[in-house]
């Protein structure tokens, strides 16, 4: 059985149209979104990260407050950069966050995507030791992190104070937490290095490789050697894998003003002087999609499939694409409220 859950760029800009002027605006109506979604019967809400940008850049303290405010629904991001974070602080507020939910925190991290600013990483003082790539980086952050929140022993008591010598864990420890880190694969040898060391899937949407098949066999691909690995690695529970679309139902003129002209197709071409494919954008008539969505090879491989909604268009708006993706599209991909 499938899950589904809405998947957030969290853009914010004081422009004609956009029903998010500030960074305000896209926080709470984000919260607002997410209680609406679980009101519908969506199972999941998940938020990009992204820094020096007009999008959502503190995934914690707006998980929390989504955690706060709903009783169900899963809470995640896709993803988040190990490049910018500390693993033990990161660590501690994921903590606190699971537990504020319930145990609903569904965090996916990674290299990152592209982005705008220049060594980013480094402006928050991280810089790779010589040798090392953004990718090394951010994989042995995953790692450090992955440990803190399984309760190793990452600091010594102060005999001083204490009297006694011993180690101690991060804190607050959140029950299963390990168990619901996802990592943001882009390409079918990062989905492997995921499975050996026991995360969820999240495969990109951005895929830097080309083989030059359709962008969802080549996803589909990446999944089955990915399962492949887990099996190999011998984990002793089931994986889960999710992928994320763009899904823009018609139903009303507002629609089709809006993605009546949308592009139907894969994407191809060189990010970062890497020959990559992007997945394509599902606009038209609601079962249209979802004949489209049933004959997508990765679709039918996750159990997990996260819908991206135009977070500028308002609450509102989107809680009413949600609802068709509810009504009309989901149940042809295998999923039930």
């Amino acid at each position: 059985m499938k899950k589904i859950g809405f998947l957030s760029f969290g853009h914010w800009r004081n422009a004609a149209g956009s029903q998010t002027r500030t960074a305000g605006d896209a926080l709470l109506q984000t919260i607002e979104l997410a209680q609406a979604a679980e009101e519908l019967g969506v199972d999941g809400a998940f938020v990009r990260v992204h820094h020096f940008e007009r999008q959502l850049a503190s995934p914690f303290p707006l998980l929390a407050a989504i955690g706060a405010r709903t009783s169900r629904i899963e809470i995640g991001t896709g993803v988040i950069d190990m490049r910018y974070e500390n693993p033990f602080y990161m660590a501690e507020e994921a903590g606190a966050a699971d537990l504020i939910s319930g145990g609903r925190l569904q965090l996916g991290v990674s290299r990152g995507s592209p982005e705008s600013v220049l060594r980013g990483a480094e402006v928050f003082g991280y810089v790779p030791p010589e040798g090392a790539t953004a990718a090394d980086l951010a994989r042995s952050k995953a790692e450090i992190f992955l440990e803190a929140i399984s309760g190793a022993a990452v600091a010594q008591t102060d005999p001083a104070r204490t009297g006694v010598s011993g180690g101690l864990a991060i804190q607050p420890q959140a029950p299963g937490l390990r168990e619901r880190i996802w990592w943001g694969a882009g390409t079918r040898a990062t989905a492997q290095w995921a499975a050996g060391v026991g995360l969820n899937l999240q495969s990109s949407t951005l895929l830097s490789e080309d083989t030059g098949v359709p962008f969802d066999d080549l996803q589909a691909e990446q999944i089955a050697l990915y399962r492949s690995a887990w099996a190999e690695a011998g984990h002793s529970r089931e994986p889960r894998v999710s992928i994320s679309r763009s899904v823009l139902p018609i139903t009303e003129e507002i629609d089709r003003i809006y993605f009546g002209g949308q592009e139907n197709e894969d994407q191809v071409g060189l990010l970062e002087g890497v020959r990559s494919r992007f997945g394509r954008t599902y606009a038209g008539e609601p079962d249209k999609i979802a004949e489209e969505l049933a004959a997508d090879a990765a679709v039918r491989a996750a159990d997990t499939i996260l819908f991206t909604v135009p977070n500028q268009l308002g609450v509102a708006y989107n809680a009413r694409i949600l609802e068709t993706i509810t009504k009309f599209i989901a149940p042809a991909i295998g999923w039930t409220p």
